[in-house]
């Protein structure tokens, strides 16, 4: 009962964001670091399509297991860009460089939820043929 509650949450957590990628993805680019390569909103919209299909494949029992473990991997990969939110709000309110720095310690949790999720996922093994 508790898996199927935190599987949902990491959906949600995972969903939300990456529709909103494309839904407004100017807040998304500007996070992007210059020393990436290529267009900024290119990374945006290719973090958005991970987030909504690791949240999609969080939902299903077969695909749980291994979208779970990528979400964490994802959850380390976007790091950087919380870093260069703090950045690049050195001059903004004293609120906004607190979320911008609240950004950092909160990967911590959303990976441990990830790999919560993950260990409670059904394990998918392959049956190996007999051998005659």
């Amino acid at each position: 009962m508790i898996h199927e509650r935190l599987t949902r949450v990491l959906s949600a957590i995972l969903l939300v964001p990456g529709v909103l990628h494309f839904l407004a993805p100017k807040p998304f680019d500007e996070i992007v670091p210059d020393e990436v390569p290529g267009d900024k909103r290119m990374w945006t919209y290719a973090s958005g399509v991970a987030e909504v299909g690791l949240g999609a494949a969080v939902l299903i029992p077969r695909t749980r297991r291994t979208a779970a473990g990528l979400a964490a991997a994802l959850f380390i990969a976007v790091f950087p860009a919380n870093v260069n939110m703090i950045r690049l709000w050195v001059d903004k309110s004293a609120l906004m460089k607190s979320i911008a720095w609240a950004r950092l310690p909160l990967q911590i949790p959303l990976i441990v939820l990830a790999l919560l999720v993950r260990r409670g996922a059904p394990n998918r093994t392959v049956e190996a043929a007999p051998v005659d």
